[in-house]
């Protein structure tokens, strides 16, 4: 018979992510009222969990998935510890179908509460900290910080410990990134969009539909029939997601056949 071993399911990996904890409270003296702590396996929580329980119970620990991934509240939700049927594993890091059975037992009665991110979301937070703070994370490693907006009115004031962790990330991904950063922000929009075949269509869909704060970044047509309109694949990057509702409003005024991929997820995955 082989066993095989999941490192974060371990009480001596528990035991080492523990040691987490300890120099949080080591470093900061005053109280702490929440730790956000990003859940893979659920490895670094447990080790978290089981010492702030003793030495600062009054802490509450906070734990963030990734929206594809959501295996520990799932778990948790259902009182055993369950496996995902699928996972979104773009969260390469903390995107696993089943959870740690002890990780899962320390957990189940003991975890705050459990928030879910969605993965632009922290395509908008890798994005921000690079910019703003030039600080490089990966996936997994954004979702603490992610997930603040998701609790500011319970954190207003208060003492917080946001865990950061992993800087692995592939620079050849960033396109992904700052794609799924820009569809979660709602400025970029996908549309299959029925063209005239006729001179100077697409040069009237610019100037008349397009507006000033927009801008093609994709576009692909071929013309392969004789029929009086022709299908075109067509990207469109928004300046602010305001500017949605008024190109929508002058293409319904131009009478434009679109359809929106945003909105299809059969034909977003099959596009994109």
């Amino acid at each position: 018979m082989i066993t095989i071993s999941i490192p974060f399911d371990h009480e001596k990996i528990i035991e080492g992510q523990a040691t987490v904890a300890l120099e949080i409270l080591d470093d900061l003296k005053e109280k702490i009222d929440y730790v956000f702590v990003p859940i893979g396996g659920g490895g670094l929580i447990s080790g978290i969990i089981s010492y702030f329980r003793v030495i600062s119970p009054e802490t509450k620990i906070i734990g963030v998935e990734p929206e594809g991934a959501p295996s520990m509240k799932n778990s948790i939700e259902h009182q055993q510890n369950i496996t995902l049927d699928y996972i979104d594993k773009f969260v390469d890091g903390a995107a696993v179908k089943r959870v740690g059975d002890r990780n899962f037992e320390i957990c189940k009665d003991s975890i705050d509460d459990i928030i879910l991110v969605p993965e632009g979301k922290i395509c908008s937070t890798i994005i921000r900290l690079y910019n703003e703070e030039a600080i490089v994370v990966e996936p997994a490693g954004a979702l603490s910080i992610s997930a603040l907006d998701f609790y500011k009115e319970k954190i207003q004031g208060k003492n917080i410990v946001c865990i950061v962790s992993g800087s692995n990330n592939d620079l050849g991904r960033m396109d992904e990134i700052r794609n799924r950063s820009l569809l979660y922000e709602g400025v970029k929009h996908y549309f299959i969009i029925s063209f005239p075949q006729r001179a100077g269509a697409l040069r009237e869909f610019l100037d008349e539909v397009l507006g000033p704060n927009a801008d093609i970044t994709q576009f692909e047509y071929t013309k392969k029939t004789a029929k009086e309109y022709g299908p075109a694949f067509v990207g469109i990057e928004l300046k602010h997601k305001e500017d949605y509702e008024p190109l929508m409003e002058r293409m319904m005024l131009k009478k434009v056949d679109y359809i929106s991929i945003n909105k299809d997820p059969n034909l977003f995955n099959y596009f994109l």
